[in-house]
């Protein structure tokens, strides 16, 4: 969890009578900004509400003694405290003197990316989509550090805002092993993130709020060179991406056209269409909808050409509940039949991992939600961590006899006739998985149940 001293850090930078009610402030760990603007009472802002700070009104004296104690303010009006992740943001009048000031805690809380781990783990590229303040940072933050230090990547983190890593010359230890490239000026972004791939030879790069069309051709750049990419934009949903031109090249790019009078009448649309120009920079899109709410799109490229066809594909909505466990649902979206889904759905699956038997039999257990697996070549440390979040009570056998079903690595299991012969007449379905990997699990998993 997040340190008591870095808050503390931040309340010794405001006035006294400001700082001593936010350290005994009851709710204080649920803190997020604090505005002060000129001639009105200081407010705290929480995630249960907001609330007066002081009863006294803000002076220039306040601004004053809270200016003196930041380091110098960017172009964009902001500063930080060092060796923490906390922001402050200033407002100018046209005499271009601060009269308000907005200091937003920054955080890093571990756990906070236990909801998409698994996609981590797949090395595909993902953006996260949300509205400010939804928390867009904090998780990258979190990305960097499970990707640098769990996963044993090289990761750069291209940090305009000073926002991922703090405002130091010394990266704050929330982001791991990652290394942290500042960026001296916005518009120089983009340049930037070509050079930390050129120069650095990373495996995964990070960067928080891709704002521009210059940002949106680096991002593609460095798909087409082979790194993993994890970005945030502002945006509630997909087809916000799809309206706005520059960023429209984060999911391949948008663009009219004309059809044959054949062709159109074929499609039952008009002859001037919308399609998609190119593969997307992101394989994989999160929209934080709220902070234990999720919808996820698994195939980006898919979901773009189905919605500019006036249809919908199906989505994945992930819901973390009181007790931490994830709950995973695909959500029927119009314009589709149920037997269309269903056969999206397969072949998606089939995509990844293979079936040794092809069997239409109904895996017993599953109407339970109870499924007793037998492990051939895997780690049955592996199978309870991928299914701890799963709507599924799993148990492990060492008898074939008893297992619903089998389950083990394509390259060990290819070789086992006798156990695919034992299979066979017990009448027990095998599934098979390419690589040992948590992601791989959860998506056979998800197949079973969905």
């Amino acid at each position: 969890m997040y340190p008591s001293k870095d808050l503390d850090k931040l309340f010794d930078n405001l006035p006294f009578l400001i700082g001593e009610n936010l350290k005994n402030h009851q709710n204080k760990d649920k803190l997020i900004e604090v505005v002060i603007d000129l001639g009105r009472r200081p407010e705290g802002r929480f995630t249960t509400g907001s609330e007066y700070l002081s009863q006294k009104i803000v002076s220039w004296q306040d601004i004053d003694y809270i200016i003196k104690r930041l380091g110098q303010f960017s172009v964009e009006n902001r500063a930080g405290i060092e060796k923490t992740l906390h922001r402050i943001s200033c407002i100018r009048n046209r005499q271009w003197l601060i009269n308000g000031l907005t200091c937003r805690v920054g955080r890093a809380i571990f756990g906070t990316i236990g909801i998409m781990r698994d996609l981590l783990e797949s090395n595909q590229s993902i953006l996260i989509l949300g509205k400010p303040g939804i928390g867009k940072t904090t998780i990258i933050r979190e990305i960097a550090r499970v990707l640098s230090d769990e996963m044993e990547k090289r990761v750069v983190i291209i940090d305009t805002s000073n926002e991922i890593a703090g405002d130091s010359d010394i990266p704050h230890s929330g982001i791991g092993r990652a290394r942290c490239m500042q960026v001296a000026k916005p518009e120089f972004q983009h340049q930037v993130m070509i050079e930390a791939v050129e120069n650095h030879m990373p495996e995964a790069i990070i960067i928080d709020e891709i704002g521009t069309e210059l940002e949106a051709i680096a991002a593609r750049t460095i798909a087409e060179k082979g790194v993993q990419l994890v970005g945030t934009t502002h945006g509630n949903c997909l087809e916000n991406l799809i309206k706005n031109p520059s960023l429209s090249e984060l999911i391949g790019g948008i663009q009219y056209v004309t059809l044959s009078d054949d062709e159109a009448k074929r499609r039952r649309t008009q002859k001037s269409i919308l399609e998609r120009k190119a593969y997307p920079a992101f394989q994989i899109v999160i929209e934080i909808n709220e902070q234990s709410s999720w919808t996820i799109h698994e195939n980006v490229k898919n979901s773009i050409d189905l919605i500019l066809r006036g249809k919908y594909s199906f989505c994945q909505i992930r819901r973390l509940s009181a007790n931490e466990k994830t709950h995973i649902k695909y959500h029927k979206i119009k314009n589709h039949s149920i037997s269309s889904l269903k056969s999206n759905k397969k072949s998606n699956f089939e995509n990844w991992t293979n079936l040794i038997q092809k069997s239409n039999l109904k895996v017993q257990g599953l109407e339970t939600k109870k499924l007793l697996i037998y492990t051939y070549s895997l780690s049955n440390n592996l199978i309870k961590e991928a299914t701890h979040n799963l709507d599924l009570t799993i148990f492990l056998t060492k008898e074939i006899e008893q297992a619903d079903i089998i389950l083990g690595l394509k390259k060990h299991l290819k070789q086992n006739i006798k156990l695919k012969k034992l299979a066979r007449q017990k009448n027990i379905p095998i599934y098979i998985i390419n690589q040992p990997t948590i992601y791989q699990v959860i998506k056979l998993f998800q197949s079973l149940l969905y």
